[in-house]
């Protein structure tokens, strides 16, 4: 996801992600949240917008909420198709040019299936990628791709074989079977396939660098390949609005499956950001919070001050606040 897009000032919209997860041991620990802040905010506040999915869209709930916050539509209005969400283009002086984002990456293969580790879970240092960074970047010229060094963590590709590439999002594909998540393209095929070349040539081109047995003796896990996704391209330069504010620790537990991190993490975030925007709502301001699981994102905002929601929350007083969990559960 973009990140310079991050409002300069207070946000009155918290988007949660990774505020559920479809994983087993996420549904187990669910009962046991103890989340009064939220209970309190979510009778103060009413459902306004529900984006109904599943776990295996390529762009993830809070990837799409995130996009229909700061205005990253299509010129009719509507959201991007699955997996085609502009997050590289939107950071770039040409947003109009197809791009994505190139992440290195583990490929850990298994007995049954191949397993992709982000950098971001790697302790990937620059020298390291920066090293396979310029031993990928004159093949991918050749191919029409222009690769750019942005971070350890990520590479910026523009290039026309990227046009209308559908790719996953890495929160998708962190840490689960890389099977079913591969980028495609109906209507550019031709590019699909040279990517999927790029990254055969990339595993090989990166197996026999000298930084693979450099990472291998320090015990790290070798940089075996790359990743895309924020693929995509703007039909006209958009004006976009501030983001949202969005706490990462509940993400960063559940991609790496840790769910007493993450059962700490929503804890913590309740007695702080959740606490605070309870607090705006009750002084009457104007909040917005969207919670995003792995199929669903439900956004809410705060009641009209009319005598019909007066009498609402009235009646919420007297029948008692749902357990935020039951919210959660339905992510």
């Amino acid at each position: 996801m973009p990140a310079s897009h991050l409002a300069s000032e207070p946000s009155s919209h918290l988007l949660v992600p990774f505020a559920s997860a479809s994983d087993p041991g996420c549904r187990a620990v669910l009962p046991q949240l103890a989340l009064p802040q939220l209970s309190a905010l979510l009778a103060e506040l009413v459902p306004v917008v529900r984006d109904e999915g599943n776990e295996h869209s390529l762009s993830p709930p809070h990837e799409r909420a995130l996009a229909q916050a700061i205005g990253l539509l299509r010129p009719d209005g509507c959201p991007f198709d699955d997996g085609l969400i502009p997050w590289a283009a939107i950071e770039d002086a040409q947003p109009t040019a197809p791009q994505a984002w190139f992440t290195p990456c583990h490929f850990q293969v298994g007995m049954e299936q191949v397993t992709l580790l982000p950098a971001e879970q790697l302790d990937l240092a620059d020298a390291h990628s920066r090293a396979l960074f310029d031993a990928l970047a004159p093949y991918c010229a050749e191919d029409g791709i222009t690769l750019s060094y942005t971070s350890a963590t990520r590479w910026h590709a523009r290039g026309e074989p990227l046009r209308g590439i559908a790719s996953a999002s890495l929160d998708r594909v962190g840490g689960r079977s890389v099977e079913g998540w591969l980028a495609e393209s109906a209507a550019n095929r031709q590019g699909a396939q040279l990517l999927k070349r790029l990254q055969s040539e990339a595993q090989m081109l990166f197996y026999t660098h000298a930084m693979h047995d450099e990472r291998e003796a320090a015990r790290l896990h070798p940089i075996n390949g790359f990743w895309v996704s924020g693929a995509g391209a703007l039909a006209q330069p958009l004006t976009l609005r501030p983001a949202p504010a969005q706490p990462d620790t509940l993400r960063q537990a559940a991609l790496q499956a840790d769910w007493r991190r993450w059962q700490q993490a929503w804890e913590a975030l309740d007695a702080g950001e959740i606490a605070q925007w309870l607090a705006r709502a009750r002084r009457g301001e104007a909040v917005t919070l969207t919670l995003c699981g792995e199929r669903t994102a439900q956004r809410f905002t705060n009641a009209p001050r009319t005598a019909v929601g007066r009498i609402g929350r009235m009646f919420k007083n007297i029948l008692g606040q749902n357990p935020a969990w039951k919210t959660l559960e339905s992510l």
